[in-house]
């Protein structure tokens, strides 16, 4: 079983090599640090038998979330890590009273953009060359009602366990 949790400093090392896996241009450690100390961001680690195999990030912003970036350890892709984090996302999203979530997807990126309709994304919107380094636009998508996406695709839940703790705690902070 996958296991979800919030992203801890022992764990950039291990998120790092991902994203350098997962993208042309990726963010630096110093970047992904410095999320772990922005009170808006929440960013999960999905683990298979101690190992980080995937991550996902967002800002929680007032009803919205914005995912900032989505990562799956290519050895683990095609089976269901990338949905488990996205849906871990919502949840933790809709923890936080968010009612809407978006994100930005490469206009190629065919494989993305089918688990993000699967889970009630829509395009509202596109960034022309959004990308620097292919020069490569942005499509845009919402979904604008993540309680009625974790309701409706609550089965998804039984393949990872989410550990709550930090979350909840993080969720006090704001209070």
């Amino acid at each position: 079983m996958i296991s979800i949790r919030a992203m801890k400093r022992s764990d950039i090392s291990e998120v790092y090599r991902i994203e350098t896996l997962s993208f042309r241009s990726p963010w630096s450690k110093a970047s992904l640090e410095s999320e772990l100390k922005n009170k808006l961001a929440h960013y999960l680690v999905a683990e298979s038998d101690g190992k980080v195999i995937g991550y996902c990030g967002m800002w929680v912003l007032f009803e919205e979330c914005h995912i900032t970036n989505i990562a799956v350890d290519p050895a683990y892709r095609r089976a269901g890590v990338g949905k488990a984090l996205l849906y871990a996302a919502m949840e933790v999203g809709d923890s936080f009273d968010a009612t809407a979530m978006t994100l930005e997807v490469r206009e190629t990126n065919r494989i993305a953009q089918d688990l993000y309709r699967k889970l009630d994304f829509e395009q509202q919107g596109f960034r022309k060359r959004y990308y620097p380094d292919t020069g490569e636009g942005a499509m845009l998508l919402w979904n604008v009602n993540i309680p009625r996406t974790v309701q409706n695709n609550a089965c998804i839940r039984d393949t990872f366990a989410l550990q709550w703790e930090t979350f909840e705690q993080k969720r006090g902070d704001k209070a």
